[in-house]
């Protein structure tokens, strides 16, 4: 519709001018009603999946303080039939057979991602149809092609693309309210944020094709078009917004995010801040402009917890240091001693930056171990390590409260060597001649943690590789928390699957603290599969709670196993490869209606 200036240049009579301009008033608040529909719709949806989320914790913690003196737990084993219908067939359920964390390949080499879960899936597809519809509802279809359609097609997919940026912002935060409100995982926000983000540029260059049909058609052609703009107005910026969005859709892809992850990085931010700077301009004097408000905002602020954090973590008492060693099988490991402590949770990761390797950049490990260290970092050329003084090697989360200020916090993550950060990471230790170094270290965190698994009567862990560091604190967390009863767990079982036994190196400190444990031998079994043993003489079984085996496990044996001797309601968790988690998931599916298990997936996706 023509706004009172386009019925003025073209000689419109002042009567005319004024219905114009009422109707391109109306046509606005329409728009921006239709904007409060996408954000009434989405905050509905977040209330109801908070509310659901809310439901299981107090479910799970009535549980918890029901069981743990219950050595039975024979109520807790029967499975809820109509929750567990829609656990198997929504919940947990792969979008097709039984295909979810295996990637799919391009080519050798090459990954386009994985597929979404049945209710990611079905989550997606109502929020992508709720926009098309309030893209498309009571546009003048009848009049295709007129300037009118495309000035209302124009101003209505540039509203709703800007009211998208809301959520797409605050999904990709590492400090998003929405992901402990929701109890999301980082890989399911970072899901969510990438869908949005191709919504939003759908939106965007729809916006921006309807512009320049109208210019081309009604306001003088490819001349006028280009003309508009070398103006360097309101034409321009929005260009250069949609450029920017478009590159950000082409580099996000997983192809590029993997092959040049550091660069991606860096370059996504770059963009964002253009998109945001060009939709400001672009917006200028509009009422829109207020939601982009709010996304430089929710932008900021998050940046800003980021760096407060990090500051708070890191500054003062001689800062945070880490000791990184190479391990065998191609695995490092880093210890950290922190400047200031924290308590510790089973399932948590941290960002760590160490200037020396990578700069700035930060990434994002899981903790396999936390203590407390006497010793600060030294250089181990000198025979000082970062933990060679552990005073409690048995505490989940322990208090370094020293008055004399010598005790501090030690974490340890388990990394595997792959390109980049980590590559660069393992040379620098293996090239030592003490086969570690020291660096000055900056961590953030920490996140994560919101699987509690105290009112699961049975407890299975699996672990593929690396993914052992996601278990490891489950079991100690477990056990002592058995001996002290304060959790249901009466059963533990962790299936830990390797290529050699050389990752047994990784954790062996570790893994000989928990054994040492109390009623350990009573509640944990440890399954150790070998995938390329070399030679039969390496698989051996220590006693009949550890025991070794070559090749693969057969994951839906070993959990009909656990199902035979279930205590209680059942938690099966994996951490690992792709085709390993979606093995364990469909035999959790299968046995839904049989017995009451949970499924939960650790899965850190970029």
């Amino acid at each position: 519709m023509k706004t009172v200036q386009e019925a003025s240049s073209t000689g419109a009579s002042p009567s005319s001018s004024a219905a114009a301009a009422a109707a391109a008033t109306a046509a606005n608040v329409e728009n921006l009603l239709f904007a409060a529909y996408v954000l009434t719709s989405l905050l509905c949806f977040f209330g109801a999946f908070a509310l659901y989320r809310t439901i299981l914790t107090v479910v799970k913690y009535t549980r918890a303080l029901t069981c743990m003196n219950n050595e039975k737990q024979i109520f807790f084993k029967l499975p809820v039939l109509w929750f567990a219908f829609v656990k198997e067939h929504l919940v947990y359920a792969p979008l097709f057979r039984t295909r979810h964390h295996r990637e799919l390949w391009l080519v050798k080499g090459w990954s386009i991602g994985v597929l979404p879960t049945r209710f990611q899936s079905l989550s997606l597809a109502a929020v992508i149809g709720m926009n098309v519809a309030l893209c498309t509802v009571g546009i003048e279809w009848d009049q295709s092609g007129s300037s009118a359609m495309l000035n209302q097609l124009r101003n209505r997919t540039g509203t709703i693309a800007v009211v998208n940026m809301i959520p797409l912002v605050l999904m990709a935060g590492r400090n998003s309210p929405l992901m402990s409100i929701l109890n999301l995982s980082y890989d399911t926000s970072n899901m969510i944020h990438r869908w949005f983000g191709r919504i939003v540029v759908a939106e965007a260059v729809a916006h921006a094709v309807s512009y320049f049909l109208k210019d081309i058609n009604f306001s003088g052609g490819w001349s006028g078009l280009a003309e508009a703009l070398r103006s360097g107005g309101t034409p321009t910026t929005g260009l250069i917004a949609l450029v920017a969005f478009v590159t950000i859709i082409l580099q996000a892809s997983t192809i590029v995010r993997r092959a040049f992850y550091e660069f991606f990085l860096h370059f996504h931010i770059s963009l964002v801040v253009l998109a945001l700077v060009a939709l400001w301009y672009h917006l200028e004097d509009l009422p829109q402009q207020t939601y982009i408000k709010l996304v430089i905002i929710t932008w900021v602020v998050e940046r800003g917890i980021r760096l407060l954090r990090l500051l708070y973590r890191n500054v003062g008492a001689g800062g945070t240091r880490a000791v990184i060693q190479s391990l065998p099988g191609d695995a490092i490991k880093v210890d950290i001693v922190l400047a200031r402590p924290w308590t510790f949770k089973p399932g948590q990761h941290m960002y760590i930056t160490i200037p020396s390797v990578g700069l700035w950049t930060s990434h994002p490990f899981s903790l396999a171990w936390s203590a407390e260290s006497r010793t600060a970092a030294e250089d181990p050329e000198k025979g000082v390590t970062v933990v060679d003084d552990i005073l409690d090697k048995t505490t989940t989360a322990v208090q370094t409260t020293n008055v004399l200020g010598f005790s501090k916090t030690a974490v340890s993550a388990i990394i595997r060597r792959r390109d980049g950060f980590t590559q660069q990471l393992y040379k620098k230790a293996a090239a030592s001649s003490s086969g570690r170094f020291v660096a000055k270290a900056f961590v953030e965190g920490p996140y994560g943690g919101q699987h509690s698994l105290h009112s699961y009567g049975t407890v299975v862990l699996f672990a593929g590789g690396v993914g052992i560091t996601h278990q490891i604190p489950y079991i100690r967390d477990l056990l002592l928390g058995n001996v002290n009863g304060t959790v249901a767990a009466r059963r533990i079982s962790l299936i830990w699957v390797i290529q050699s036994p050389e990752a047994l190196e990784w954790i062996r400190p570790w893994m000989t603290s928990i054994l040492a444990l109390e009623r350990r031998r009573d509640i944990l079994r440890i399954q150790l599969f070998v995938t390329k043993p070399r030679s039969a003489k390496e698989i051996h079984s220590p006693s009949s709670t550890v025991q070794m085996f070559p090749g693969r496990p057969n994951v839906d044996t070993l959990i009909q196993m656990e199902c035979q001797n279930q205590v209680g309601a059942m938690a099966v968790s994996v951490c690992g490869p792709g085709h390993l988690a979606d093995d364990v998931r469909r035999s959790v599916r299968k046995r839904q209606s049989s017995a009451n298990i949970d499924f939960i997936e650790e899965f850190f996706s970029w």
